[in-house]
């Protein structure tokens, strides 16, 4: 499941393709992804311009706005959110527009011709296209359909069902030590499972975790209430950075996972201990060798030697 360095990469992918560029045209060629496509998710699409795009956890959030043809701006207290988590497979990819040396693609976009090679190929899983005004193109791909979407008024974000009950974004200035260590204090559960928790912390995934666990010397197994102050503390400085770095390197391309523009990220190459069940520890003073266990369904990688 692609998780924040991942889905952070893709928002940064559309941002550099989409942001005030009109949809000129959705298609949406399924009734549903894990759950229903919202009700007229299509109308909602369709003659919108993009604002702005952020991310939350391990949320999309797309900011549409509605322009009419005699206004210059677009009115902000009637802005839509575009919400989409990706799943397990899910996907955007960005078509850019054709270059002069391209084969002609029909009438413009205003006709209703839109014909390109992508359109006529079109994938078994390609479930969502996107036209805008530039001829950019943006189709969502998702072969499990574990992704969802869904459309809400900019002003319900704080409230939305999807987000309202998020811990604080890891790599924001809200998470620190004291505010990690007062949500740990009393879980009795494994740290590794209490760092999953959105609750908690929002955005963390399975490898990232195991990572940030490793480098602060704290094993998964520990329970979180008796992390502490001063393990927490270096919890939170390894949580920052190899997020930080993930980001900086496209993600981990594991799977399915790419960006925006099809590129796949190359962080997997900076694993410390995920996926390297038996090899030896890459501390120098340690000795010890990478072990597997088993946490709630999920794979946990740690030195049983550094990590106390």
């Amino acid at each position: 499941m692609p998780e924040l360095p991942e889905v952070e990469t893709v928002c940064r992918g559309l941002r550099a393709h989409i942001i005030d560029r009109r949809i000129v045209r959705a298609e949406i060629r399924r009734a549903d992804l894990r759950f229903p496509f919202p009700k007229g998710l299509q109308q909602h699409l369709e003659g919108s311009t993009v604002k702005h795009i952020s991310r939350r956890a391990k949320y999309i959030l797309i900011q549409l706005g509605q322009q009419h043809a005699d206004e210059k701006h677009t009115d902000a207290k009637n802005d839509q959110i575009w919400l989409t988590h990706l799943g397990m497979t899910g996907r955007f990819t960005v078509y850019p527009p054709p270059s002069d040396n391209d084969e002609p693609r029909g009438a413009g976009l205003e006709t209703g011709n839109f014909y390109h090679a992508k359109h006529n190929q079109i994938g078994a899983h390609d479930h969502v296209h996107l036209w805008f005004d530039d001829r950019t193109e943006l189709v969502y791909t998702d072969p499990r359909r574990f992704g969802y979407m869904d459309m809400m008024a900019a002003g319900d974000v704080g409230t939305s069902k999807h987000l309202r009950a998020l811990g604080p974004e890891p790599i924001g200035d809200d998470f620190d030590a004291n505010v990690l260590l007062a949500k740990l204090n009393n879980k009795r559960s494994p740290i590794k499972s209490a760092l999953l928790d959105q609750h908690v912390v929002a955005g963390l995934g399975n490898i990232y975790v195991c990572e940030a666990l490793y480098r602060s010397g704290i094993s998964p197994r520990r329970l979180a209430c008796h992390v502490g102050a001063a393990r927490t503390e270096r919890l939170v400085v390894a949580i920052k950075k190899v997020l930080e770095e993930a980001i900086a390197a496209g993600g981990s391309t594991l799977r399915d996972f790419a960006g925006a523009q099809g590129s796949a990220g190359y962080f997997q190459h900076n694993f410390d201990v995920y996926d390297r069940e038996g090899a030896a520890c890459l501390k120098s003073d340690c000795g010890g060798k990478i072990k597997r266990i088993v946490q709630s369904g999920r794979s946990s990688f740690y030195c049983s030697t550094c990590q106390r």
